[in-house]
């Protein structure tokens, strides 16, 4: 295996929506080991924010058209799945549009609360062709990870329109392995990285974080979790003392059993638990059945037998 404290994480170029890193000396295979794995998790695992519903004045569903606008309700709605936020909390946000023609629509047109930060302002998202074409709509903006259809957020309130949301703010992740030296030795791995983000993090941050997942399930197989130890459905609880306490008499059993066993010293419950069956099977008028009798009031009071 390769010295880990000569490994080296150098960062070759880095905008705020590209970069590129290089990682080496790894053993050899680790090269596609890891850059397997961080691309799968840079690209899948990170969380972001997207559009998740909005609901146009006098629109009743996605397949209309709205006077004045260019563009349908569903190229509309593919243009506002392109716009990418910051969201400074995990909870849903409420952002809207009101705006009158004629006028190009950009994501930076789009009102928004305090926490939410949009960065491609540039974005086009319709075009309003006259005076009289007016644009109107509230949007729900929320967190999360990978991609969610809008099916799986229907409402019952008519005119909102779910939209698929891709969350991720990777883009792209491409990744090439290398060989590198060590001195002599030539068979070490150089992993490099590129990726795109959507802006809202840097590419550093994002390798950072994406790293920090594959270390958390790594340390939790190493070390799993303690939990406490729960009972086995037939394992035997002991009676409380209050139980053990109990009388006899309280079983309701008949006279002639419990007179029996008052002759051979037995008056708690705690006293029959205590005393073997072959012993109880010598005491007068004690017989199989009438231990079983016994045993079967006890169960009622919840005793274990």
């Amino acid at each position: 295996m390769t010295d880990l404290s000569l490994l080296t994480v150098q960062t070759e170029k880095e905008t705020n929506d590209y970069g590129k890193f290089n990682i080496e000396p790894l053993a050899q295979g680790y090269g596609h080991t890891i850059g397997n794995s961080l691309r799968r998790v840079l690209l899948g695992s990170l969380p972001g924010a997207s559009i998740t519903q909005v609901k146009v004045a006098n629109v009743r569903h996605q397949f209309s058209t709205l006077p004045g606008m260019s563009e349908d309700i569903v190229e509309f709605i593919l243009n506002l799945k392109k716009v990418r936020l910051k969201l400074s909390s995990n909870k849903q946000f409420k952002l809207s549009l009101e705006l009158k023609g004629p006028k190009e629509v950009k994501a930076s047109d789009i009102e928004v609360e305090a926490g939410v930060e949009i960065i491609n302002g540039d974005l086009v998202l319709a075009h309003l062709a006259d005076d009289k074409a007016k644009l109107s709509c509230k949007l729900i903006a929320e967190s999360g990870t990978g991609y969610s259809l809008g099916d799986e957020r229907k409402t019952g309130e008519i005119g909102v329109i779910p939209i698929d949301a891709n969350f991720s703010p990777v883009i792209l992740v491409n990744y090439k392995v290398d060989a590198t030296r060590v001195g002599r030795v030539t068979n070490f791995d150089k992993l490099s990285l590129e990726i795109t983000t959507d802006g809202t993090i840097k590419p550093s941050d994002a390798l950072k974080h994406a790293s920090k997942i594959l270390v958390d399930h790594f340390a939790t197989i190493l070390e799993p979790p303690t939990t406490a130890k729960k009972p086995k459905t037939d394992e035997v609880i002991p009676p409380s003392e209050e139980i053990l306490k109990t009388s006899l008499e309280e079983l309701d059993l008949p006279v002639r059993l419990t007179n029996s066993l008052k002759s051979g010293k037995i008056e708690t419950i705690g006293d029959f638990l205590t005393r073997d069956k072959k012993e109880l099977l010598k005491m007068k008028n004690m017989g199989p059945k009438s231990i079983a009798q016994v045993e079967e009031k006890l169960r009622e009071k919840g005793v274990n037998i």
